[in-house]
């Protein structure tokens, strides 16, 4: 069979001399094979007629025909086939003439891109074969009828993901006679979690339904004291995703011989969520301005991002960390790598990766800004998606953390694994990708030190159980939270997490006290406190407490410091500041209160209504300091749905939202998005104030569009208040055919 001749080389101007062919990193470009490829003269009395000719091919793929359907692909809005690999499906081609197996040669040929090799994967010919076999490509008769065959075709399981363009190739003696280009018979082709011999199989159903082709999730946000959650529409199956998200790897130039990897895609596509350096889908910003863009608290899910994304070619505005991990998550399920989003309270950013981060204190036990540089962020949110990982030992597959949000660059990008869960929790930090800084985010320790006039440090506490103090997901079938906090570390104090510690100190990772410091031993006399949980606009109380358990009085002078802070731990300006002295007898226990009123922080608010307290006490007779620090993240008002009209597909219903404004000032500039999956598009609405105590409403038609239980999703924005949600759970009926 000769070579077609999309293989030949291509002109030499493209050429560098290192390679034979110029690389291949588009899923879009075409360089089409002929339609009639001669391959000798043309013998006496030849006939095309003769020749078996295809009049059309029928790809089988509406949402309700059987490939669709056997590859859990039917809830895509496309019109074009779309299977998982390593899986047979159906088309049906029909001939001018009976086909003659006896007489008739003929093969399938799919090819990905521009100058396809057989090599690669990108030009891929499929025999007829009597029998299909797993793990190879080929196709076989299914069925004859009249000038009609139906064709089973097998992928292979390790195939290039991505969309196939499809020729049907019949053998003449003068040349291989193909079919036009012809859009229609375009094949998308995805991972496949049912399949055993697919790098991202996983074998139990509630988890692919979860994980694969679940299109809303939960968002845990807020602070490990006040677990806050939000919903958020992934939207893997809407129009224009697909291609999209497949874009998205031409843009990163993603060769396509690499697509067949998950480790490869979604270590590209950590880089490819943020803008950092590579023009990706989403700009970050954490400074609480959102000039020329849409503030990260107001997207209801991925959707617009991304299709905004495709259409621009430019950065969206903005995004933060849950932004970032919900857009990947959509990435990721759109492809068929099944995805979750992680979220870790009390997460280090640890920039040297050394276990450490320092909090200073001068000699009177107040805070010093300008020394403190690190930082711990009231939670963070990453993704963890699943694959074999043939690249590390036996053992370490399964859950892989990657992160799009840009922290710190990895091998010259801002880009965060795919690094083992098994290999973080187990302390082997030396396995790509990133697992020291996972660690890290983890298991660092926050070492509290008072900086002497005379240059030395003394560390008055290590805080060993701060960092990483719980780790969550969504539930699989319900909105809840499932901890797997032990999925990424050994319980504090075990001999485990003493080994995986040393395991990690073993390979590289550098835990060390500051230099010239000194440990002193703990005192008699412990803190605590509690912040009262208040509604944004409220006073409320900051709650400490002291106990002694020595024998002798002790007097201490105690200094509270209230800052507004970004939910990464950057302070912004300090809204509060009391000192306070205290007698502690001995045996014996004393409570102090201290009044935070609105007015304080009212103006001052960011993002997330995000609190930040550090309370330090200074023992008069021994000069030992005592500190802690805690986040509280303030009640925010919520938006309230209702829906009227009949719930059933294609006919017409009302959603209302409503917003009473219980904040002490009139809002501005107030914008509303409305989001439904299956039910409406994404819907906006802005009101140019909302006076204090006056309630809004807004009504929006819809015609949902897919039955079952869907979600409706609304967020506010102005810029006094932000993270307002609200979201109804509403069962649509299937339409009744009369």
């Amino acid at each position: 069979m000769s070579q077609p001749a999309s293989q030949k080389k291509p002109p030499s101007a493209s050429l560098n001399g290192r390679r034979a062919l110029p690389p291949n990193f588009s899923n879009a470009e075409e360089d089409e094979v002929p339609e009639m490829e001669v391959t000798g003269l043309m013998p006496k009395g030849f006939n095309l007629k003769d020749y078996l000719q295809v009049v059309n091919v029928n790809m089988l793929s509406s949402n309700q025909e059987i490939n669709k359907q056997q590859h859990h692909t039917d809830r895509y809005y496309n019109p074009k086939l779309i299977v998982r690999r390593g899986q047979p499906y159906h088309i049906q081609i029909e001939f001018t003439r009976p086909y003659k197996p006896e007489k008739d040669i003929l093969w399938l040929e799919y090819i990905i891109g521009r100058y396809p090799q057989v090599n690669k994967g990108t030009y891929i010919q499929i025999p007829l074969v009597e029998e299909l076999k797993s793990g190879a490509w080929g196709a076989t008769v299914m069925q004859k009828e009249g000038n009609s065959v139906n064709l089973s075709i097998m992928s292979a399981p390790d195939c290039i993901v991505g969309k196939f363009r499809l020729y049907v190739a019949v053998w003449t003696p003068s040349g291989i006679l193909r079919t036009k280009r012809n859009s229609a018979t375009d094949t998308y082709i995805l991972f496949n979690p049912w399949c055993q011999e697919d790098s991202v199989f996983l074998d139990d159903e509630k988890e692919r339904e979860e994980y694969v082709l679940n299109d809303v999730g939960v968002i845990f946000y807020g602070d490990i004291n006040d677990i806050k959650t939000r919903s958020w529409n992934y939207g893997q199956f809407e129009e224009g995703l697909l291609d999209a998200c497949l874009t998205i790897m031409d843009r990163a130039q993603l060769d396509l011989s690499g697509r067949s990897n998950p480790v490869k895609i979604s270590r590209v596509a950590s880089a490819m969520i943020n803008a950092r350096d590579d023009e990706g889908i989403l700009a970050g910003s954490w400074d609480n301005i959102y000039a020329y863009g849409v503030p990260p608290s107001a997207w209801t899910g991925s959707v617009d991002i991304i299709l905004e994304y495709h259409s621009s070619a430019s950065p969206v505005r903005y995004g933060q960390c849950w932004v970032f991990a919900g857009v990947f998550n959509t990435f990721l399920r759109c492809l068929g790598i099944p995805g979750r989003i992680i979220t870790n309270y009390s997460s280090a950013h640890d920039n040297n990766a050394n276990l450490q981060l320092d909090i200073f204190m001068d000699e009177e036990g107040i805070v010093d800004h300008k020394l403190t540089k690190d930082s711990v962020w009231n939670y963070h949110c990453w993704n963890e998606a699943w694959m074999s990982r043939p690249d590390l030992p036996v053992g370490f597959g399964g859950w892989q953390a990657v992160d799009g949000t840009p922290q710190e660059t990895s091998d010259g990008m801002y880009r965060c694994g795919p690094a083992s869960v098994q290999a973080v929790k187990h302390g082997h930090v030396c396995f790509q990708f990133d697992a020291a800084f996972v660690f890290a985010e983890v298991n660092s320790d926050v070492v509290y030190s008072k900086a002497m006039k005379n240059g030395t440090r003394v560390i008055e506490q290590i805080d060993t159980t701060h960092i990483g103090k719980l780790i969550v997901t969504k539930d699989i079938g319900s909105d809840g939270m499932k901890d797997i906090t032990e999925q990424y570390k050994f319980r504090e104090g075990t001999d485990e997490e003493r080994l995986a510690l040393e395991t990690a100190l073993m390979y590289g990772i550098k835990k060390e006290a500051t230099q010239d410091s000194v440990h002193l031993p703990q005192a008699d006399v412990d803190m605590d406190f509690e912040v009262e949980n208040a509604v944004l606009g409220s006073d409320f109380k900051v709650t400490i407490t002291f106990r002694n358990s020595g024998h002798s009085r002790h007097t201490a002078t105690a200094y509270l410091s209230g800052n507004i802070v970004f939910y990464t731990g950057v302070k912004k300006n300090e809204f509060k500041s009391q000192s306070f002295d205290v007698i502690l007898e001995p045996s014996s226990s004393k409570v102090e209160e201290v009044l935070i009123r609105s007015s304080d922080y009212i103006n001052q608010l960011l993002d997330q209504a995000s609190l930040h307290f550090f309370v330090t006490a200074r023992l008069n007779e021994t000069k030992k300091i005592l500190a802690k620090q805690k986040t509280s993240v303030l009640d925010i008002p919520k938006l309230h749905l209702k829906v009227q009209g009949e719930k059933v597909v294609g006919k017409e219903m009302s959603v209302t939202v409503e917003f009473t404004n219980v904040v002490k000032q009139k809002l501005k500039n107030v914008s509303i998005r409305l989001d439904g999956p299956g039910i409406l598009k994404t819907a906006l609405k802005t009101f140019k104030e909302i006076p204090e105590n006056s309630t809004l409403t807004w009504e929006e038609k819809c015609i949902p569009r897919r039955a079952g239980l869907r979600k409706l999703i609304a967020s506010l924005t102005c810029d006094t208040l932000r993270h307002v949600y609200g979201e109804l759970d509403v069962e649509i009926q299937k339409r009744i055919a009369v």
